[in-house]
């Protein structure tokens, strides 16, 4: 053969091949090509929260697998801020959260949020404390994270601390109380003064009316206490024109009435006694004129009578 018929065949040859190549019906095979990446998407886990009765803690809250949960006194709540990172969140892992809102039993909604960590991941919050697990606790219904270190507590679905009771609602204000004066029959002393609560009323002639100064301080006062000015004082079957009060030496202000400061007994237990009356000469129960009992008003001088008409001594 030629040598241009063997460079012919070879062209050909190599022509063929080409042909073959473009016109073959299966895709051209590729060695060695990059593998494509295949990204897998995790499921997440769907997480709950729900009121549990747990021994030794009471009523907690447990996330999805029942496991008890936990909030850390050195985190903050206002605003929320999880410090429990690295080694620390190994023992108490977080109960994360991502975009779907958690379930809730027993929750209020309005207590429940959630808190970004420093890694970027989203813990779940109840009332503005992050919550956690305990690495020690391995199956539901225990316990073992309350108290650890005195900064770790069981979380109740109020975001409270297991084991510390609700702070007591405020007691409500008590009523105030009115001072009131009546003019009541007292036995064995006719009609006296008594107060709001049938308790009988006393003057002390050591005190003075004019002008009006209460001298019965201290340890006196406890045997005596002094009526006190509370809100409207209150009258019945008292004139309001010899009612009024004077400041004691503590600033209070005590009932005056015809000028005399007045006062209740201690040893007066019960409405209608009258113990008082008389002691050492200086305490009498007052009347509701402003007068010691006993006392009357002093009457008006009588004008001397008339002389007999003269008739000049005759009897006729």
């Amino acid at each position: 053969m030629s040598r241009n018929r063997i460079a012919a065949a070879v062209a050909f040859s190599a022509l063929g091949l080409t042909v073959l190549s473009a016109c073959s019906g299966g895709p051209a095979e590729t060695t060695n090509a990059a593998p494509v990446a295949v990204q897998q998407v995790a499921k997440e886990t769907s997480v709950k929260l729900t009121a549990t009765d747990v021994a030794g803690v009471g009523n907690v809250l447990t996330e999805q697998g029942g496991f008890t949960l936990y909030r850390f006194d050195k985190d903050t709540a206002n605003p929320p801020k999880s410090n429990c990172e690295n080694e620390c969140a190994k023992t108490w892992p977080p109960l994360l959260v991502g975009e779907a809102a958690p379930e809730l039993s027993g929750v209020d909604a309005k207590l429940v949020g959630k808190v970004k960590r420093s890694d970027g991941t989203e813990q779940v919050t109840v009332k503005g404390w992050a919550v956690y697990r305990f690495a020690k606790d391995t199956k539901p219904g225990e316990a073992k994270g309350q108290g650890v270190g005195n900064t770790w507590f069981a979380v109740t679905p109020q975001g409270g601390k297991a084991g510390q009771a609700a702070a007591p609602a405020p007691a409500p204000a008590p009523e105030k109380e009115t001072t009131k004066l009546s003019a009541s029959e007292i036995s064995g002393l006719g009609k006296v003064l008594t107060d709001q609560n049938g308790m009988t009323l006393y003057l002390f002639e050591k005190d003075s009316k004019k002008p009006s100064k209460a001298t019965c301080n201290g340890d006196c006062a406890k045997t005596w206490p002094p009526l006190l000015v509370q809100g409207k004082v209150e009258l019945q079957g008292v004139d309001p024109k010899i009612v009024g009060s004077v400041k004691r030496a503590d600033g209070s202000e005590q009932v005056t009435v015809g000028g005399w400061a007045v006062y209740r007994y201690s040893k007066d237990t019960k409405p209608g006694e009258a113990n008082g009356n008389g002691v050492g000469g200086t305490w009498f129960a007052i009347e509701p004129a402003g007068c010691k009992v006993g006392t009357a008003p002093a009457a008006a001088p009588q004008q001397p009578a008339a002389a007999p008409a003269d008739n000049g001594g005759y009897g006729y």
